[in-house]
């Protein structure tokens, strides 16, 4: 049965797409069967996995409305390796529409265990606000992996979304737990991201991932191209990070 994951964080800018696709690339290298759910109306998971948004003739939004399932839904990133549930414009509709629904919080969830047999991991992008769209993530989810940049601001939001998560735990999702923090666009000489990653040790403990995404051009200009940075470049800095962290992943569900 697929692991889930929420790739999530509230505060915006901190590389949870870039996070998001170059896990799932990791994943699929090192030979594990993924599927990467896109849940920002944005759209920017979908097209940096090689897919055209505005070609979909069914998305998650469909999937949201019980109208589609999973598997009706996905399609194959043959560039990538990995399954893609993709989104659309037409997302950003379906928190209006969701108000009024029944189970309104759970349909991602329902859709995704149906599909569950068919996957090592499931990995959903969410967007940057705490909307019914992340809600439906987190309901969804086994856990939340959290990048983020070494910064003092990025601490403040931390907190944020710990309390969110626990919120989430008590109430719709007793599964979920944070499963590790990753460091994001991290630069050990700037002296400030050092002391920050060493406070999140001190207080995080094991739940800091041991794999650090160093801050990597490569990794930034692979979306232009349509593709995450470890099928664009999978010798650059970054892309080799990512699939460490990949296999840093498979490790740590083992011990789960």
């Amino acid at each position: 049965m697929a692991k889930v994951f929420c790739v999530a964080n509230q505060k915006g800018g901190v590389g949870k797409t870039t996070t998001t696709v170059n896990l799932a690339a990791g994943l699929a290298k090192v030979g594990q069967r993924v599927l990467m759910i896109d849940l920002d109306p944005q759209g920017n998971a979908t097209m940096g996995s090689g897919v055209d948004k505005r070609t979909l003739e069914l998305t998650v939004y469909d999937v949201l409305l019980e109208s589609a399932t999973i598997s009706e839904a996905r399609v194959k990133s043959e560039k990538c390796g990995y399954d893609v549930l993709g989104s659309s414009r037409e997302l950003s509709g379906a928190e209006v529409e969701l108000v009024a629904m029944e189970r309104r919080e759970k349909r991602l969830h329902a859709a995704v265990e149906a599909v569950a047999a068919d996957y090592d991991f499931v990995l959903i992008d969410c967007p940057p606000s705490l909307s019914m769209l992340t809600l439906n993530g987190l309901c969804a989810a086994n856990g939340v992996i959290v990048p983020m940049q070494c910064e003092y601001f990025a601490l403040e939001g931390l907190t944020d979304l710990v309390n969110t998560i626990k919120q989430v735990h008590a109430n719709l999702n007793k599964d979920l737990q944070i499963i590790g923090l990753l460091r994001v666009m991290f630069d050990p000489r700037i002296t400030l991201q050092q002391q920050v990653s060493d406070q999140l040790k001190a207080h995080f403990a094991d739940k800091v991932f041991n794999s650090v995404i160093p801050r990597n051009v490569r990794l930034a200009e692979a979306p232009s191209y349509g593709l995450p940075g470890v099928v664009f470049d999978p010798s650059a800095k970054g892309s080799v990070a990512y699939i460490e962290f990949a296999e840093e992943m498979v490790l740590r569900i083992k011990t789960m």
